[in-house]
């Protein structure tokens, strides 16, 4: 298994040069089929929301097609929770115009990766592998933590692997002619226990996960 993994990265860029100059040119892109905003849930575990944007700057860096940057919170004062999403999408992939990583964008401002490892999650329809980050930083002399949740969704698929993520695009876009796709973010502030801040995590995933299906081209 290790031997095949180790090939994994040079076995992608092959086999992406072929595809992607069969494919990239002729591809189609693909509307949503409702807006994110109406169909991401409002409400999640009892928390309301209020939706946010991104800065000039950082949408011509994502360039997606559209974006729904969503933040949660209970009204409860005495146990404050609180949550943060965001969804980029992205009616056709080509050059210069693909979804980042969260892996190379989630050190910033001062956080920093203290463990990460896949996540199962199961829904109705069958289980679904996430991607699990626990980030810290200092600031003020005090040190905070967050919990991330992220997993690309579109195309049939919901994948968290990056090489899958990379070979089932250059495939796609060459059989299918088709390179849509969602990235999916969910950040929990890490107030008590990574245990509950992973749980919540969760709850919202099992929210997002279903609710985006209906929303991205089938």
């Amino acid at each position: 298994m290790t031997a095949r993994l180790g090939w994994a990265p040079a076995s992608v860029l092959v086999v992406g040069a072929v595809l992607a100059t069969a494919g990239v040119q002729a591809q189609r892109a693909l509307p949503l089929r409702m807006p994110l905003a109406e169909a991401v849930p409002r409400e999640i575990d009892g928390m309301r929301s209020r939706d946010g944007a991104l800065s000039g700057a950082e949408a011509r860096a994502v360039a997606a097609t559209s974006y729904l940057v969503r933040a949660y919170e209970s009204a409860d004062g005495a146990h404050r929770t609180s949550l943060s999403l965001y969804v980029g999408y992205y009616d056709r992939q080509t050059q210069g115009r693909t979804i980042h990583s969260p892996k190379n964008c989630l050190p910033g401002a001062g956080w920093e990766p203290v463990a990460s490892r896949p996540e199962a999650i199961d829904l109705p329809g069958g289980p679904i592998i996430v991607n699990r980050y626990l980030l810290q930083r200092r600031i003020q002399g005090r040190q905070e933590q967050a919990l991330v949740l992220y997993w690309y969704q579109g195309r049939g698929r919901i994948a968290w692997n990056e090489y899958a993520v990379k070979w089932n695009l250059l495939w796609d876009a060459a059989v299918r002619r088709r390179s849509d796709e969602a990235l999916v973010r969910v950040v929990v502030p890490v107030t008590g226990t990574e245990t509950d801040a992973a749980a919540l995590g969760t709850r919202a995933a099992r929210a997002m996960v279903p609710a985006l299906s209906g929303a991205l081209p089938a």
